[in-house]
């Protein structure tokens, strides 16, 4: 290796090397077109292409999230004049909390920083879900895409199913208000659950992308899950379909 490959290496990984930084940030989500919420919190660490942080909301792998913080002007990517660092980012990865011992946090997120603007798909359906469309140089931000069946078809195929078992499993499941807290929910059965989802009885009118806690006193189990579609089957019994979030089920 020469000497100038060798100085773009350093500088590279230099770039790419993670800052721990305290800075307070200011986390907006629109969950839906009709509801969205924000949230102060704090960075852990941070590079000029991602950060991570804690929320005391619930939020899934593949959302979109408008920053706003006094970044250093080293670590910026555009907007070194303004006094707020506006970035939209992209969740790539998440950690569930107890919020008993982490201040009331429930998640900790890793985020990729995508751009001053979110995609023009995000502004007709803001519960649109994306990832990372391609490998990223050394030089801009990160780029994204839709989540499309045919991404799920490049995923190994344990990502993309998980076997469903007819086993009625009591849980309790609780949504997540507009207050920010979990509120009172139902005491209910699973029709069929996976280590990756549940389609559960229910009398609770949610709406898809709607976060709920899921607690199985059986299993000792508790999991952070989101809503995924609600019918009616032909027994004239609502039910839930749920995806978990964060971690599996443990079958």
């Amino acid at each position: 290796m020469s000497q100038k490959d060798s100085k773009k290496d350093a500088q590279s990984r230099r770039i790419r090397e993670r800052v721990s930084l305290g800075l307070l940030v200011r986390v907006r989500c629109r969950e839906s077109a009709d509801r969205d919420w924000e949230e102060v919190s704090r960075l852990i660490d941070v590079t000029p292409f991602g950060a991570r942080l804690r929320l005391k909301r619930p939020v899934e792998i593949g959302r979109l999230l408008l920053l706003t913080m006094a970044m250093p002007r080293q670590l910026r990517c555009f907007d070194h004049v303004e006094d707020q660092y506006k970035v939209w980012s992209l969740v790539r990865n998440l950690t569930l909390l107890d919020p008993q011992t982490e201040k009331g946090a429930i998640v900790e997120i890793g985020v990729a920083f995508v751009g001053k603007r979110p995609p023009q798909s995000f502004q007709a359906n803001p519960a649109t879900r994306y990832q990372i469309a391609r490998t990223k140089d050394n030089e801009t931000l990160w780029a994204v895409n839709e989540e499309s069946d045919e991404i799920l078809e490049e995923m190994p195929s344990e990502r993309r199913r998980a076997t469903r078992h007819s086993i009625p499993i009591e849980m309790l499941v609780e949504p997540f208000s507009e207050e920010g807290n979990f509120s009172s929910g139902e005491s209910t059965v699973t029709e069929n659950v996976s280590s990756r989802g549940a389609l559960v009885f229910t009398t609770l009118n949610l709406p898809n992308g709607r976060f709920v806690r899921v607690t199985s006193p059986q299993h000792s189990a508790q999991i952070l899950a989101v809503v995924r579609d609600r019918r009616t089957g032909a027994d004239g019994i609502p039910r839930l379909h749920l995806e978990f979030v964060g971690s599996e089920w443990p079958l």
